[in-house]
């Protein structure tokens, strides 16, 4: 195997772990800030009143896009596998 697909692995590898992570992530961040703003409002500040709506976004975030982040993750195992790395 040369450095060069070693390299291209780990890039894909990288790429793959930011598209699996990003819906959660973003879905985490967008619920925070509408959460924050209505602190802001209220003048509540309170930290742990986000916690709950975050892991809650994220949970469903995370439910409904299983299938298409399994597909992302299967593909690329079926590559590794296809390519010789895994044995």
């Amino acid at each position: 195997m040369e450095v060069a697909d070693v390299v291209d692995l780990g890039r894909e590898a990288l790429w793959i772990a930011f598209l699996v992570a990003a819906p959660m992530l973003g879905a985490g961040m967008l619920v925070g800030l509408v959460i924050s703003f209505l602190q802001a409002l209220t003048q509540i500040q309170d930290q742990a009143i986000a916690f709950v709506p975050k892991v809650v976004a994220m949970g469903l975030v995370f439910a409904v896009a299983l299938p298409w982040l399994l597909a992302i993750i299967l593909e690329y195992s079926e590559r590794l596998f296809h390519f010789g790395v895994v044995p």
